[in-house]
């Protein structure tokens, strides 16, 4: 490899080493949270997967919820999380000897809390709750088998019963690894199920 190449490499090397460090810094420091993650009681569940189920209508691989751990109805804003396992669908596949959660499956974990609390308060009505669009995405930090992907949604603003707009988070531990806006429409089930 000439000379001038390798260097790049190297500064290359230096700077992406630094941009993590900066990264991680930046998560805690640069960004307000929806919730601080220090006032939540993870042990005090407000919904398991049993109560989620009510709400939600995915089951089984695409679960992708342990438990709702934090609600304010007044300012609709919701936290849960999923406890990544090691028997993931993806785990296998994604990527063989260095799995890492695929950011469309952080994204279902970002909307079935957003769905669970559209549901539980009503704020599309009695439709069921699907993607209608995301905004300002940003993934930030790897989430891996054996973490807790925790996810906060904010109700940013709603137009009933056509659509619903939420800022979310997810962090792991007191990382932020994804953040962005989603947005929530009614599915037409009657039509779909035909």
């Amino acid at each position: 490899m000439p000379l001038a190449r390798r260097f790049l490499v190297v500064a290359w090397r230096i700077s992406r080493k630094n941009y993590s460090a900066i990264a991680g810094a930046y998560s805690v420091v640069g960004k307000e949270l929806i919730v601080d993650p220090d006032s939540i009681d993870f042990d005090r569940v407000t919904a398991d997967i049993h109560q989620i189920r009510k709400y939600n209508p995915q089951r089984f691989e695409m679960e992708q919820l342990s438990a709702i751990v934090y609600e304010d109805s007044q300012n609709v804003i919701c936290v849960g999380y999923k406890d990544v396992s090691h028997d993931e669908f993806w785990v296998r596949g994604h990527m063989p000897g260095m799995p890492l959660m695929p950011g469309v499956v952080m994204l279902e974990a970002v909307a079935q809390v957003c769905c669970y609390a559209a549901h539980k308060y009503k704020l599309l009505g009695d439709s069921v709750v699907g993607f209608g669009g995301l905004d300002d995405v940003r993934f930030r930090e790897p989430v891996r088998p054996g973490d807790r992907l925790i996810v906060m949604c904010k109700l940013l603003k709603l137009r009933k019963p056509y659509l619903l707009v939420c800022h979310f988070q997810g962090l792991v531990g007191r990382k932020l690894v994804v953040e962005g806006q989603l947005k929530g429409i009614p599915i037409p089930v009657e039509a779909l199920q035909r």
